[in-house]
């Protein structure tokens, strides 16, 4: 009788289960753990330029994976190198103890936002939103883009072409100020920042974040910058917002460039976006930190490089680090 696996296929022709199977070890792979066909060359593994039926150039990117040595685990079905698996373990450690630090001693611009807020919640808003919106950027002054955007008034704020962008901002120079007067428009609405993020008061904390990043699809506001916007206001004690989920479901039409989202269809091996929060709580849950964590560690892995967000590299949180190597069996 076929044997079927977890994924509904069978085993022997699952990509993923059949690994375990009697002679499909990875040791029997090729160097790398990639099979190659006949006549293919190295140079196809690399990043290049193709014609499209139309004769237009279209760059090719690639993401280096490391070498296939075995690894497995439940956790991260889609990962199968160890080397890969103690990157993510290290970024979840680093995201996670900026979450930390945003709650308690918040760096720069974060800790000036906090302050504010209790006498002028409008402008640390505000505040809050160039900083998701822009992105700090690395390097010693993290936060010069933001601050010179700052000092122009709410309403005059059009021309960003001297603001320096960071490595996960949401702005394209090409809409020019259309996400701006988006949410400008938006908060009008509510008549107000405080009456639009605080939203219904019978909501919970994690119902006010699911319902809020909703509402913040504007144009050109993509999904990275809605996320971390709600996650500062909820960790700097803005507003009563905490996240209970990664948001992608929430998120389909940005998938297909959102670096958490790709990161995580490689790690979790599925695209259902339903799936995608299930194994994404799951993880969560085996080294016990916040699903918010994921999110920032998830695009750091995929990308290669760690933004860091305005935070100091010693933000790493090295007792979830301990516990995500633990429960990922490294």
């Amino acid at each position: 009788m076929p044997t079927f696996c977890r994924h509904n296929r069978f085993l022997e022709r699952c990509p993923i289960c059949s690994k375990a199977l009697p002679g499909n070890a990875s040791g029997a792979r090729p160097p790398g753990g990639a099979r190659r066909r006949p006549g293919s060359s190295s140079a196809a593994a690399g990043s290049g330029a193709r014609r499209s039926p139309r004769g237009e150039r279209v760059s090719i990117r690639r993401q280096e994976r490391a070498a296939d040595d075995g690894y497995l685990s439940e956790l991260l079905p889609g990962v199968h190198a160890s080397v890969d698996a103690g990157r993510l373990a290290e970024e979840i450690a680093f995201s996670a103890g900026r979450l930390l630090a945003l709650g308690m001693q918040p760096p720069g611009l974060y800790s000036e936002v906090r302050s504010l807020a209790a006498a002028d919640l409008e402008q640390a808003t505000w505040a809050s939103f160039l900083i998701a919106y822009l992105c700090p950027l690395e390097g010693p002054e993290p936060f010069a883009g933001i601050r010179l955007a700052l000092r122009t008034e709410r309403g005059a704020l059009e021309n960003l072409a001297d603001v320096a962008l960071g490595p996960r901002s949401s702005h394209d120079p090409a809409r020019g100020a259309d996400t701006l007067n988006a949410y400008r428009h938006w908060v009008a609405q509510a008549t107000s920042q405080q009456l639009a993020f605080s939203g219904d008061p019978s909501w919970t904390p994690q119902r006010r974040f699911e319902r809020l990043f909703e509402r913040l699809a504007l144009p050109g506001f993509i999904r990275a910058a809605r996320y971390e916007l709600l996650v500062l206001l909820g960790g700097l004690g803005l507003y009563d917002l905490r996240a209970g989920s990664l948001c992608f479901a929430g998120a389909r039409a940005a998938a297909s460039d959102d670096p958490a989202t790709l990161a995580a269809k490689r790690v979790f091996a599925i695209g259902d976006a339903l799936l995608l929060e299930r194994r994404a709580a799951a993880l969560a849950e085996a080294i016990s930190v916040p699903v918010a964590a994921l999110e920032l560690a998830l695009a750091n892995w995929g990308t290669g490089r760690r933004a860091t967000l305005g935070f100091p590299p010693e933000s790493t949180d090295h007792d979830v680090l301990q516990r995500g190597r633990g429960a990922l069996g490294l």
